[in-house]
């Protein structure tokens, strides 16, 4: 018996389907349904949309969003996430498919795929790896500036779908020369078909609503018909260009887009196409899986549920091979159709199953009445949808709370819109490890004292603390490894020089949760350094792995003073104390 519960716990951790499949209720079955249907009518039109930003046709876009939702459904651990192409993976598909020379769309759509096929791979194998702490490898303050600037250089781009002329580029320079090149190819039925329905997609977003309600309808409804806002823009523009013919005039549409479910198949493995999409492939692997680990962490909060970070893995992986052969492109968790899944009363990963049932009725069914759509509609969906994410009071934010934070964030905005996604990440990436690894060469090292008529000992330079001229505690903030001995030793070497008083030196170390063997050569070295100038040296509140290590080695044997188990008895053994004797 004990062995069927385990091997059940152990497919239930691996295929999380089995653990809510098996408690699935009508309940279940109506909050999801309901989710389903809303989730569907917001993605026809988002899929669409991100597959144009892709560089990529239309019905990639939903092809991306029907096996990727249903292979999260087995696979994935959070119960709202709905998985599918977003903005900014889209993004950097067009990024880096734009190098490769692809002469024909066929020959586009299969790198999409095998990109796909790639970012799936490196995500199922980080997950059996057990890897999910990837997440916290990169700082917020990078993946905001990533967002950000992703957020504007999407708005950009899609700007000339709205006026109607060529444009191109992919980065803010390029983008804003094309259009002012392009000022006087401007057309005036775009222009007028595109700006209105970008008004009312972004008063939508917060005003239909409210507008719902005052009319008397109730809030649940109100908040749903609210949803179906780019649905509204998507059937009246088309309805508009068919009844009016604007296409005759200039106003570009969709166009045929075939119907039928999603051609499944592996994409055709060059190796060159391999090598080149294989940095990009690993970059969308793991800004889709922070963004949505974070997603998926910030709903399952608000239910007290919890997603495990390596089964994500697993999950959003799963859902990129789905993408890969069936035609598709990579995809990630979107936060605002998830956050419109979980709104709706999603309960379980069904719903992004059903939802990939609706999808499919739409690539089956809906495709001719696409014919007339205008692509800038298409276009004012995606700024719509994206100017949500640019929030540039991240800078404001990190240059008052750390100037550190905020040169991640301006180098990460800075070179994603003048050089690109790939650079831009990199490069906030590179800054970010490079100020680690500077706070950790620069450790914080405290002279510290004992608050009056207490045991607790803080900074000289920030509290009123009693001291003694013969006693010097330093309080080391930080690991001592080799990045930081070598600085420690000079720390103190400069504090004692000319100290005439001093006759002992306490290193409070509250906060070393580590001590490598170059900083034990530097301890060893500050010992006897201390000593030639009639110094004893001391260790207070060492924690119990490290005293472990220490005790490993022949430190303590040398070491002239004593480890005291609080600074509060270092203070008071040594104040008033002689130095002792050699």
């Amino acid at each position: 018996m004990t062995d069927r519960v385990s091997v059940a716990a152990r497919l239930g951790a691996a295929l999380p389907v089995l653990d809510w499949g098996r408690r699935y209720s009508r309940a279940d079955l109506a909050g999801d349904g309901l989710a389903a249907v809303i989730v569907t009518i917001m993605l026809i039109p988002q899929s669409l949309a991100y597959a144009l930003l892709a560089g990529l046709p239309p019905e990639v876009g939903l092809y991306a969003s029907i096996l990727p939702l249903v292979a999260y459904a087995v696979f994935g651990t959070s119960r709202t996430l709905a998985v599918g192409p977003v903005a900014v993976a889209s993004l950097m598909t067009a990024s880096a498919l734009a190098p490769l020379g692809l002469t024909t769309v066929a020959e586009a759509v299969a790198a999409a795929g095998l990109m796909a096929l790639m970012s799936g791979g490196m995500l199922l194998a980080m997950g059996v790896l057990r890897m999910g702490w990837v997440a916290d490898f990169l700082s917020h303050p990078v993946i905001a500036g990533f967002i950000t600037a992703s957020g504007i250089l999407i708005a950009a781009s899609q700007a000339r779908h709205l006026i109607g002329v060529l444009g191109g580029g992919h980065t803010l320079p390029e983008i804003l020369h094309a259009l002012w090149e392009g000022r006087g190819a401007v057309n005036l039925p775009t222009l007028a078909l595109g700006l209105p329905t970008l008004a009312f997609l972004l008063w939508a977003r917060r005003g239909l609503a409210p507008a719902l309600l005052r009319t008397g309808i109730g809030p649940a409804t109100a908040t749903a018909l609210a949803r179906t806002g780019p649905v509204l823009a998507v059937a009246a523009t088309t309805v508009a260009v068919w009844a009016l013919d604007l296409g005759a005039a200039g106003v570009a549409t969709v166009g045929a887009v075939p119907g039928g479910l999603p051609p499944l198949g592996l994409p055709v493995l060059d190796l060159g196409l391999v090598q080149a999409l294989a940095l990009p492939a690993l970059l969308i692997s793991i800004i889709g899986f922070v963004e949505s680990v974070s997603v998926a962490q910030t709903l399952a909060a608000k239910r007290r549920q919890r997603i495990d970070p390596n089964q994500e893995l697993l999950g959003l992986g799963a859902a990129n091979v789905a993408a890969g052969v069936s035609g598709g492109y990579p995809v990630t968790g979107g936060f605002a159709r998830s956050v419109v899944n979980f709104d709706a009363g999603a309960r379980t990963p069904a719903a992004g199953a059903m939802t990939a049932v609706g999808l499919t009725f739409a690539a089956l069914f809906l495709t001719p009445l696409l014919y007339h759509l205008p692509t800038a509609t298409l276009a004012a969906t995606i700024i719509a949808a994206v100017l949500s994410l640019v929030d540039l009071s991240i800078l404001r934010r990190a240059w008052a709370y750390s100037r550190a934070d905020f040169a991640a964030v301006a180098v990460t905005i800075a070179l994603t819109l003048t050089l690109g996604v790939e650079i831009g990440v990199g490069a906030g990436v590179a800054v970010s490890l490079a100020l680690i690894l500077w706070k950790t060469a620069h450790p914080h090292v405290a002279e510290v004292g004992r608050v009056p008529g207490g045991e607790h000992f803080r900074n000289i330079l920030r509290h009123a603390v009693e001291t003694d001229p013969g006693v010097l505690t330093l309080r080391v903030d930080e690991s001592l490894t080799f990045a930081n001995a070598r600085r420690l030793e000079d720390l103190i070497q400069a504090r004692v020089t000319g100290d005439a008083g001093l006759r002992h030196v306490v290193l409070m170390c509250t906060a070393v949760n580590e001590i490598d063997l170059s900083a034990l050569e530097s301890l060893e070295a500050i010992n006897a350094r201390l000593t030639d100038l009639g110094l004893t040296l001391h260790l207070s509140e060492v924690k119990g792995p490290v005293m472990d290590r220490l005790q490993r080695s022949h430190f303590l044997d040398q070491l002239t003073g004593e480890v005291f188990l609080s600074q509060h008895q270092a203070f008071e053994a040594l104040r008033g104390a002689p130095p002792r004797a050699a």
